[in-house]
């Protein structure tokens, strides 16, 4: 659409419910696409729902595509079990991003349950010594701003490894609870290092009002802290200061969970 000026069809239907999915109906709608409806699995409809009439249809899956040498529709099923076939000839799916790691597999990393990217320590260091990872390998769609963060920062760390030779420190796992889905960096280095950008960077799956994350190690809490605005899906939370400093390397994984302030 931008390097011609051509829109993909005339009638379509949008998969999905983050920014993304959002930034496709505004450039559908530029180049004068009728946007039929937006589809997306979640209960809710989207922070920012596009402006204008745009139907927003929660709870609901696409199980058929119809058409013979073009498409023609889509059926969806709602929340309720009705199908429904609207009438289009474009599909846009969009969303549940998961990093582009089948080098990381084949090479053998260790690759994170949560992200599906490889597991990385605060260093960006990987299970496998001299390998480093950063950006959108790491997890699922961030801004180009926190990439090149996170570039800068492996490389300040390859220079060290290149100047030491070092091995990685043994790590300790950081998991993540419900509704949390994510944290990056995911291990944390025996010796403590600072994060990207002094923070870790964390997605939730549901809207927490006053979120505070809580940090335990086998049974031991090792601390709390309040963030500063209302977790909400599709958006990131960083996570700064020291409450996963005080992790023992052997005393197992940490856990993260997030609950709303007392009083909420």
């Amino acid at each position: 659409m931008h390097l011609y000026g051509r829109a993909p069809g005339r009638r379509a239907v949008v998969v999905g419910a983050e920014p993304v999915a959002l930034a496709a109906v505004r450039t559908l709608r530029t180049a004068g696409t009728e946007i039929v409806a937006l589809v997306t699995d979640r209960p809710h409809a989207p922070l920012q729902s596009p402006r204008g009439r745009v139907p927003v249809l929660t709870g609901a899956t696409v199980t058929e595509l119809t058409g013979r040498g073009r498409l023609t529709g889509v059926r969806i099923r709602g929340g309720d079990g009705v199908h429904r076939l609207l009438a289009c000839d474009t599909l846009i799916l969009t969303g549940d991003w998961i990093p582009d790691h089948e080098l990381a597999r084949l090479g053998g990393l260790t690759l994170d349950g949560a992200t599906r990217g490889p597991a990385v320590d605060t260093a960006l260091r990987t299970t496998a010594p001299g390998v480093f990872a950063a950006g959108n390998l790491l997890h699922a769609v961030e801004p180009a701003a926190v990439a090149a963060q996170e570039g800068r920062h492996a490389a300040r760390a390859v220079l060290r490894h290149l100047d030491t030779g070092a091995p990685p420190d043994p790590a300790v796992t950081v998991r993540v609870a419900a509704p949390l889905l994510r944290i990056t960096p995911n291990l944390l280095p025996a010796v403590p290092v600072p994060p990207p950008g002094g923070r870790f960077v964390l997605r939730t799956g549901a809207r927490v009002a006053r979120p505070v994350l809580v940090a335990v190690q086998d049974g031991r809490v090792l601390g709390s802290t309040a963030l500063p605005a209302t977790a909400l899906p599709d958006r990131s939370l960083h996570l700064y200061g020291p409450l996963l400093t005080a992790a023992t390397p052997a005393a197992g994984p940490v856990d993260l969970t997030v609950r709303p302030s007392p009083g909420t």
